[in-house]
Parts: structure tokens; C-alpha cells; sequence
């Protein structure tokens, strides 16, 4: 992308949810890019499900830009698991953030989403168009609707009271400061720990949930935090011009995708894991294919740079970096 003269160096950016995978990597590229003034609270400092508590920051910060990276995410279990509080929590911390930013005065929001927000039997790869156009994929259906919820809400305020609110869309993400939980995970993380402990412990074999065979598309995060500084960096023109009025989100991916096995064939190599991998059909799929179109994204300059082989590596190099810390 060619980058505009929209953000000055000096811009003050809020960004929420700055110690999570997305937050920290796009703190890194805007570090990067020339962007120092950067504010950030800790959960234990600023709580965004509390309206006063968001209300009382924006009136005592100055704040130019806010970066909505906070949400509360989990894989298929923990979506199954919490479904309440995945669209409670989230719903809560995007109507707080997005209002109080508006009654502060600040005409500039990056709201990031996620690629469920489409319908399970949408058309591959997914056009930012077909939002809302069928049923969801029910096992992240209360987190999906909260994340429409904050898109709709980022083009209401818009609509009604000129505000340059953008939303962008990525697809799944990996990448430094994942989520290596169990039961609470992303697959790709997931996988790469069930691998390493496998490996650790010379276990025979590692059982994978579903088929094998629904296919996904994966976007390490420090590429997702460089398209999303270059879409803030658009003009307005070159924006607006760009998005349908009535979805106003860019969709970022690679446009590209792999079967679960294949994925899980590649992290076991990337691990040097010399067992098998067992597929438990008994244990849900999720949707059988999640491929962003990311046409409009290309045309606006921007594609991604870091492989799905070169980003597993770097990836498990960072984790076992952090496995080392615990054992010290």
C-alpha cells in the first residue's frame, strides 16, 4: 500500500488488548513504522466491560486513535464451553469502547473482527458481501453475532454521526503470544503443543479432533499487524471509495488454505514428532471450509509475506523459548 499522510507520528493510539496475540504484534509494527505515542492499560487497570470505568479513561487520556484488538476468543471447546460470556464480554467491551470513544470526540477506530462472522455455507472463498446472508456456524455462533454486533455498530456510528470508524476482518491467526492453553485453544497452537509434549514424553501417537478434513486458512500475526497499520494509514478517499457502504469491512487473509491434516502434518515435521496422528471423527468438525477472498485487500496494495512453513517455525521457536522460562 502506499502509505498516506492520515496518521502523523505524533498520533496518540490507544490500543486495547495491547498484551494478547494481536495487540502485541501491532504495538510492534506501529513501533516500527514511526508511531511512538502509543497508550495502554492492563485488564487490571481499565476493565471495558465497565462503562464508567471506559467513560472516566477517555475523558482523562488524550486519544487520537483506539485500536480495538480486546476481545475474549477461544477455539471450538471453549466456545461450547462459555458461550454466555464470548458474546456477553464481547458485546459489552465493543459498545463501551466505540460509544465513549464517540462522546470523547475521537473520529478514528480500528475495530478487528473475525472471519466467523460469515456463514457456514458461504461461498468460497468469502466476499466481504456475504455477511449476513445465512446461518452461522453454530458451535461460535454467540461470539460470531457479537463480532457482526461490533462491525454494525462501528458503521451506525458512522452513518449517523460521520465518524471514520474501519473494520477489518482477518482470518485465523497464529503467531508470538498465542494461546498454547488446551482447554482453551485455537487448532493451530493447540497442535503444536499436543506435538511437543508428544515428542517430549514419546508417546506413540497424538489424537486430533474431527476428520481431518474441514480446511483452513492461517495468517501469522505480524503479518495481520502490518496490513492493519497500512489499511489506518488510508485516506478516507481511498477507504470509503473501496468499501461497500453497507459492509464497511476489509477482509485480511492470505487467500490461501489447508486441510486440518495437512496442517497437522506440517506442525509435526515443523516439531520433529516421529508418532502418529489419529483423527477422532467422533468429535466435531466446526465449518467444513473458512477461505477469506481477499481481492479487495490486493487491490488496495497490500499481500501477505510470511509462509504457512516459515511461520510454523518461527512460531515453535517461540515457544520453546517460553517453555524454557518456565523451567528456570
Amino acid at each position: 500500500m502506499t502509505k498516506a499522510s492520515l496518521l502523523a507520528p505524533e498520533t496518540r493510539i490507544f490500543v486495547a488488548g495491547h498484551q494478547g496475540l494481536v495487540g502485541s504484534a501491532i504495538m510492534r509494527s506501529l513501533r516500527e513504522k514511526g508511531y511512538p505515542n502509543l497508550v495502554v492499560r492492563a485488564h487490571k487497570e481499565l476493565e471495558l466491560t465497565d462503562q464508567m470505568a471506559v467513560r472516566h479513561f477517555f475523558r482523562e487520556e488524550k486519544i487520537d486513535y483506539v485500536i480495538m484488538a480486546a476481545a475474549k476468543v477461544g477455539g471450538i471447546h471453549a466456545n461450547n464451553t462459555y458461550p454466555a460470556e464470548f458474546i456477553y464480554d464481547n458485546l459489552m467491551v465493543e459498545a463501551n469502547v466505540v460509544h465513549e470513544a464517540y462522546c470523547a470526540g475521537i473520529e478514528r477506530i480500528l475495530f478487528l473482527g473475525s472471519s466467523c462472522i460469515y456463514p457456514r455455507d458461504a461461498l468460497q472463498p468469502m466476499q466481504e458481501n456475504a455477511l449476513l446472508t445465512g446461518p452461522l456456524e453454530l458451535t461460535n455462533e454467540p461470539y460470531a453475532i457479537a463480532k457482526i454486533a461490533g462491525i454494525k455498530l462501528c458503521e451506525s456510528y458512522n452513518r449517523q454521526y460521520g465518524t471514520h470508524y474501519r473494520s477489518v476482518m482477518p482470518t485465523n491467526l497464529y503467531g508470538p503470544n498465542d494461546n498454547f492453553d488446551l482447554e482453551n485453544f485455537h487448532v493451530l497452537p493447540a497442535l503444536m503443543r499436543k506435538f511437543h509434549e508428544a515428542k517430549e514424553n514419546a508417546e506413540p501417537f497424538v489424537e486430533i479432533w474431527g476428520t481431518g478434513n474441514p480446511r483452513r486458512e492461517f495468517l501469522h500475526v505480524d503479518d495481520l499487524a502490518d496490513a492493519c497499520v497500512s489499511i489506518m494509514e488510508l485516506s478516507d478517499d481511498s477507504y470509503e471509495s473501496n468499501v461497500s457502504p453497507r459492509n464497511y469491512h476489509i477482509n485480511i487473509g492470505t487467500g490461501e488454505d489447508v486441510t486440518i491434516r495437512e496442517l497437522a502434518e506440517m506442525i509435526r515435521d515443523t516439531v520433529g514428532y516421529q508418532g502418529k496422528i489419529q483423527f477422532n471423527a467422533d468429535k466435531p468438525d466446526g465449518t467444513p471450509r473458512k477461505l477469506l477472498d481477499v481481492a479487495l485487500l490486493n487491490r488496495l496494495g497490500w499481500k501477505f509475506k510470511i509462509s504457512l512453513r516459515e511461520g510454523l517455525s518461527s512460531t515453535y521457536q517461540w515457544y520453546l523459548g517460553q517453555t524454557e522460562k518456565c523451567f528456570r
